[in-house]
């Protein structure tokens, strides 16, 4: 499965999937973004049980703030409809997995 970018329009359908969700807040100009995108693209069509979405929070602003984002890359797992694990800043491949694994 692939990385879904979400908006306000798509995410009620989403955010209520009983699937684990990693939730990627970004913004094109932010170079660890960039950094963590291959990684969680990866996951995402590597791992079909997760369902894998972007949020833009410069186009997003109310999503992100809903979330709290105070700084990007923000990594959110869902699960059972509640955050079970954030983490702010760039990660591995590896350490993305072990969150929403953990």
């Amino acid at each position: 499965m692939s990385v879904v970018n979400l908006n306000r329009d798509n995410f009620n359908e989403i955010i209520n999937s009983e699937k684990t969700i990693l939730l990627d807040f970004y913004a094109d100009w932010c170079g660890p973004c960039r950094m963590v995108a291959p990684f969680v693209q990866a996951i995402a069509e590597e791992n079909p049980n997760y369902l894998v979405g972007k949020i833009n929070v410069d186009n997003e602003p109310e999503l992100a703030q809903e979330f709290g984002v105070s700084s990007i890359p923000m990594l959110v797992v869902i699960k059972d409809g509640k955050i079970v694990n954030q983490s702010v800043g760039a990660k591995t491949k590896q350490q993305i997995l072990a969150m929403i694994e953990g």
